[in-house]
């Protein structure tokens, strides 16, 4: 400040301002630290009058003009230096007073009013330039607005293109479909045609018949003639009454034949016209749909033209704000600068987060556990029970959490940043270890007393080790630091104790289940097939032995049950197809024997209800058997279709427990169990059907019989009624003590537990019942 004074006072003295021209100082200082100042700062320059010419070279001036000269020159100054700085100054030179700022109001005000049109001005400039960046954006904003319609236009542009295309092809096919619809009406005369032979067909068979009629009457004129040959002409009576039969069978046939496949021919000649209208209206519709598209297509073209025009005026103005732009990104760059720094701290704030995320989560982990542990010596775990095969089940699925979670520790190692698997795994070993524990401790409940103490011990012993496990976790240090081998131990040790404790029906080894599951599909299979060549060895006997009506019941009821044995031979194919389909899906990298170990009490299912299947084949051949030699009972007979109807229908229940809804396997056996089922109602009709036909044989002849004879029939009748009544419910009550065993036994056999949950229902009785 005292050196701008200096600075004043100085320029104002007039020995300098006769010898030099000061430049006036600006009311502010540049801003050196900012760019744009230094384009905008112009430095002063001191201006130095030229030298006087040398008193040679010049004129001899009169006295006169040299005083006019220097007045003139005087007041020349004294009229700049009234503008610069005011009258007073000028009055009294040397009034350092006044220089001073003693009186300086006007200046003041001055100085005053510029500084605030400066202010007003910079307040100006920066609304302008807020304001040409709001514009810039909404350009920028407009330009990629026209750059999607465009992309947009152009698209249905393509689109409309495609649109014609598939319409030339529906043209095509509607061609096609006409050339189809000539084809079949040529093939609708010459079915007509053949109507037509087979009508004079008939009307030779007519005459053949009249002839034989004419033959037979001339026979029957001789009868009394030929008395010796009375057996001859009666059998050719007969003859010639089963062939008319068969004739007129044989003319009603083909006359019925003829009439439906002329409907047929007419019904399909219908649709056909029909179809060929309905083409030729979507064929206008598609037609006009054309031309609106052209149309569209012309006023899109001329919208991207009008789009393109604005495009260009639009890229042409924002030329011009590039130049605003530049200043822009050097201070992006040193807001990137701040940022970079602010991204390290924040790099440094996550790890510390994610080191207490893992700390926090293990700390968690191990409160589950402890609690599991002290859970072992609550009261409240006295009142439940647990079953070894659940405790199993817990011990597989810790053994994957631990597989797991190791990997996940290694990937973590190797990757700091990603935790989101490594906490999953922790939290997941966690909770298998506590349900493992509980069950552990729920199971030794049930258990005698010294498999018990083993398993509390080792439950309690793995839940220690787990711990100690999930401790060497939280360094990060190497593998050899988290060493699960005593944890497997001791689930190697629960194992063992669960295996021993498994209750009675599941004490087969797990490796053996896979191949006893093969064993019992292979011998089902066998079963059938051992029934079905039975039942064939049956048919082959009956008519060469049986004839009649009983020959044609025997081979009403023998097909039948051939059917059923493909059907069912049928649904074991499917069966076994969708098995292997749920162990390539559900085994993972384990083995099949594996898998079937894994899920025992589903394959036991399996098992048994092929174990059924095999059994009913073996027993409703018995049956048949014994109805085709007239020794047994149709009843039997539809009790054993039944009865192997419920056993299929068990081994579909136990397929379809782990299958895909959406797999086609379990469609193909779901129609193969339907087949079952229509083979099953088709042996019931066929029993039913033979049944009446042979009690329709074996009538009784009421017309020799007295009023007498008549009563003491119906009275034994009545007397075999009551008593079959009394019969049928006796053997009611002892199907359902049969049943009520049945259940019991296969409860045991399957683990049920007494008391926590009643027996289910078997399945056979299910659809027995429905049947």
């Amino acid at each position: 400040m005292e050196l701008k004074d200096l600075f004043y006072r100085s320029s104002n003295l007039q020995y300098f301002k006769r010898l030099i021209q000061i430049p006036q100082l600006p009311e502010n200082p540049p801003n050196f630290l900012r760019a744009s100042a230094l384009s905008e700062h112009i430095s002063p320059v001191v201006v130095i009058p030229a030298e006087a010419s040398s008193p040679d070279s010049e004129p001899v001036l009169e006295k006169d003009d040299l005083m006019d000269m220097d007045a003139s020159q005087q007041n020349l100054f004294d009229n700049k230096f009234d503008d610069i700085f005011g009258s007073s100054f000028s009055s009294d030179p040397f009034n350092f007073n006044s220089q001073n700022g003693v009186n300086k109001d006007e200046k003041d005000h001055l100085i005053e009013r510029l500084y605030r049109e400066i202010s007003g001005l910079k307040a100006q400039l920066e609304n302008m330039k807020t304001e040409s960046q709001r514009v810039v954006l909404q350009l920028k904003g407009r330009i990629s607005e026209l750059e999607a319609e465009l992309a947009e236009q152009q698209h249905l542009r393509q689109q409309a293109a495609d649109d014609c295309e598939f319409l030339r092809a529906e043209l095509d096919e509607l061609r096609r479909q006409r050339e189809d619809t000539e084809k079949a009406q040529r093939s609708l005369s010459e079915i007509e045609r053949k109507a037509q032979a087979n009508e004079q067909r008939y009307s030779k068979l007519k005459e053949k018949y009249s002839e034989l009629v004419q033959n037979h009457a001339d026979l029957l004129r001789k009868n009394a003639e030929v008395t010796k040959q009375v057996s001859v002409a009666r059998q050719a009576q007969v003859d010639l009454e089963r062939e008319k039969k068969e004739l007129e069978d044989s003319l009603a046939r083909i006359s019925d034949q003829g009439q439906r496949k002329t409907q047929e021919q007419l019904e399909v000649l219908e649709s056909l016209k029909q179809e060929l209208a309905t083409s030729q209206r979507e064929l206008q519709v598609l037609q006009s749909s054309l031309e609106t598209s052209a149309q569209s297509e012309a006023n899109w073209a001329a919208q991207i033209t009008e789009l393109e025009k604005e495009r260009d005026s639009l890229m042409s103005g924002t030329a011009h704000r590039e130049e605003e732009l530049s200043a822009l990104r050097k201070e992006l760059q040193d807001t990137q600068l701040k940022l970079a720094s602010t991204e390290e701290s924040m790099c440094q704030l996550v790890k510390d987060q994610r080191k207490m995320l893992l700390v926090g989560s293990r700390k968690a982990a191990e409160q589950v556990i402890q609690d599991a542990l002290n859970q072992l010596e609550e009261p409240p775990l006295i009142s439940c029970a647990g079953s070894a095969d659940h405790l199993l089940s817990a011990v597989m699925s810790i053994s994957s959490c631990i597989e797991q979670l190791e990997k996940s520790w290694s990937q973590y190692l190797a990757c700091p940043e990603d935790i989101s698997g490594l906490l999953h795994s922790i939290t997941l070993l966690a909770h298998s270890s506590s349900d493992a524990i509980t069950h552990g401790a729920t199971t030794s409940l049930r258990a005698p007393p010294e498999p018990a103490d083993s398993l509390t011990e080792a439950c309690k012993q793995y839940g220690r080790e787990t711990l100690t496990y999930l401790a060497s976790l939280e360094e990060e240090g190497t593998l050899e630091n988290a060493d699960s081998t005593a944890m497997r131990n001791c689930l190697s040790k629960i194992k063992a104790i669960g295996e021993e404790l498994l209750p009675r029906g599941l004490d087969i080894k797990q490796e053996e289940l896979g191949d006893l599951v093969d064993k019992e599909m292979a011998a089902t299979s066998a079963a059938i097939e051992t029934a079905t060549a039975r039942i064939e060895e049956m048919l082959s006997k009956s008519r060469a032995g049986d004839t009649g009506v009983k020959l044609e019941v025997n081979e009403r009821i023998l097909g039948s049950c051939t059917g059923l044995m493909q059907a069912i031979q049928v649904l074991i194919v499917a069966s076994k197809d969708l098995q292997r389909e749920i162990v390539e899906s559900g085994r993972g990298t384990a083995s099949p024997k594996e898998f079937y170990a894994k899920n025992s009490r589903w394959t036991e299912g399996l098992i048994s209800a092929s174990k059924a299947v095999g059994w009913g084949a073996t027993v409703m051949v018995d049956a048949a058997d014994l109805v085709v030699q007239g020794r047994g009972k149709f009843e039997e007979l539809m009790v054993c279709s039944h009865e192997i109807a419920a056993s299929t229908a068990q081994l579909v229940a136990a397929s379809k427990v782990k299958a895909d809804k959406d797999s086609p396997n379990l469609a193909q056996l779901q129609q193969a169990s339907r087949g079952v089922n229509q083979a099953t109602a088709g042996v019931v009709a066929s029993t039913i059907s033979g049944k009446s036909q042979i009690e329709e044989t074996d009538n009784m002849d009421f017309s020799s019989m007295t009023l007498t004879q008549i009563k003491r029939q119906e009275m034994d009748s009545q007397v075999r009624v009551l008593e079959l009544e009394n019969e049928l419910q006796k053997e009611r009550q002892k199907l359902g003590e049969l049943r009520k065993k049945h259940y019991e036994l296969a409860g045991v056999a399957e683990g049920w537990e007494e008391g926590t949950e009643a027996s289910p229902p078997t399945l056979q009785e299910a659809v027995t019942e429905k049947e």
